[in-house]
């Protein structure tokens, strides 16, 4: 009897050329109503973009975090971001437009954006909504004291955290660390769901 060894051919990488020729491109949102967390980032990368793929650059810890966070059973491939839905997750972003480092957006887009959000909440319905980045949270809704965790305030009806922004340019964090901030959003997410008679915050 013998044994198939299948492989399992992945999309080749953008060039150099193509990456950069994905600025200011859109990343469609991964989404789908009722969903049990919308994880929101700020804006697509060039590289995300180029592939369209959301935190595809190899050294983004979303996926990483994601998977050992106990989002997903296993570390889930950019190019298998569909499955996420699956999980009832998906992910958005505060602004659109792809750019080479999130801190070429200014305060006008991420204001924007927030309240795109907001609309696109309401619509689609998440139980939470997870923000990758506390200081484009803070700038995006005017909450300039907020920290990274649970807000008190709600979005559009879901309720709000604040994660650390997953990308490998930010020191702040070690996978480790980001990790465990990811597990401290399924855990509440988990205990909020077993509580008898929930139910949804009104609209902010």
């Amino acid at each position: 009897m013998s044994s198939e060894v299948i492989v399992i051919a992945r999309p080749p990488r953008p060039t150099p050329a193509e990456v950069a020729a994905a600025t200011d491109r859109q990343l469609p949102d991964l989404i789908a109503p009722d969903l049990d967390v919308l994880f929101c980032g700020i804006n697509p990368g060039l590289y995300s973009a180029a592939t369209g793929w959301h935190f595809a650059r190899p050294g983004n810890r979303f996926w990483p975090a994601l998977h050992h966070g106990g989002f997903t059973p296993h570390l889930v491939d950019p190019a298998d971001q569909a499955e996420l839905l699956g999980h009832r997750l998906g992910i958005t972003n505060l602004a659109a437009r792809a750019s080479a480092r999130a801190d070429e957006l200014s305060r006008d887009e991420l204001v924007a954006g927030g309240r795109l959000l907001v609309g696109k909440v309401r619509r689609y319905r998440p139980r939470w909504v997870a923000v990758l980045g506390v200081t484009a949270y803070r700038t995006a809704f005017e909450r300039r004291t907020a920290r990274i965790g649970r807000q008190p305030e709600t979005l559009g009806g879901a309720r709000l955290w604040v994660l650390p922004n997953p990308s490998g340019l930010n020191a702040h964090f070690t996978a480790a660390g980001l990790a465990a901030e990811f597990a401290a959003l399924r855990a509440a997410t988990l205990e909020e769901s077993v509580r008898p008679g929930r139910s949804r915050d009104a609209a902010s």
